[in-house]
């Protein structure tokens, strides 16, 4: 039990330290742990003010990470995320109105794509952040209270391979979603835009405006 609050400790210590950044200059910097696809992707937002004057998170699935945005499409910070079990695009439809022990493994997916996220309330009364109220997928703290399934420990290891365990939610560290989330959301009636790269699907076909007319029309083809 002590080995296991060690390493609770200690995987807490390395979530805060990969979630706060200290300057604007650092967390332009942070973009670098972004896969190409990600970062073409917030280019393309800043460029056309697709976030429609909100702030925005962008989930990078590849590299299992978050990157939030203020209104001005500043990076503010980032943080390494947890998502659905299995690998997949799309929400099995309904999926939302079942009990969650009727969900199949291979039913626990992270949707992709863009998605008109408001602050609100889960089943539990615990705020989260609905990005798909239909399908019951949120962005919130992540919760610890399994210590078998290993979540802070997942999170603060330097791979994304073992970042895959929830139901298709998507787990942050709990001071990147009070000291970053939170205020970002709050300031605009808890609204944001909310943007998941896919894993299986091209990004073109999840989001078609990076094509590469509208690439090279933005000077971001390669």
């Amino acid at each position: 039990m002590h080995h296991a609050f060690r390493s609770g400790w200690l995987a807490a210590w390395l979530l805060l330290a990969a979630c706060l950044l200290p300057s604007a200059q650092a967390a332009d910097a942070g973009l670098s742990r972004a896969a190409p696809a990600t970062r073409q992707l917030i280019q393309w937002v800043r460029a056309t003010l697709d976030n429609q004057q909100l702030p925005f998170i962008v989930v990078d699935k590849a590299r299992a990470r978050a990157f939030a945005f203020d209104a001005s499409g500043a990076l503010r910070a980032s943080a390494p995320v947890l998502m659905g079990a299995a690998r997949g695009d799309h929400s099995v439809p309904g999926i939302g109105e079942r009990p969650i022990a009727s969900i199949q493994p291979d039913e626990r997916t992270t949707p992709a794509g863009r998605f008109e996220a408001e602050l609100g309330h889960n089943a539990q009364g615990e705020e989260v952040l609905w990005v798909d109220y239909e399908a019951a997928v949120s962005l919130h703290r992540v919760r610890a209270t399994q210590p078998a399934e290993r979540r802070l420990q997942r999170l603060a290891s330097a791979t994304p391979e073992d970042n895959r365990i929830s139901y298709g939610c998507i787990n942050v560290p709990r001071v990147f979603y009070e000291q970053v989330v939170q205020p970002l959301v709050g300031r605009f009636g808890g609204r944001a835009i909310v943007y998941v790269l896919p894993e299986v699907l091209p990004v073109t076909t999840v989001f078609p405006q990076l094509g590469r007319r509208a690439g090279v029309a933005l000077g971001l083809a390669e």
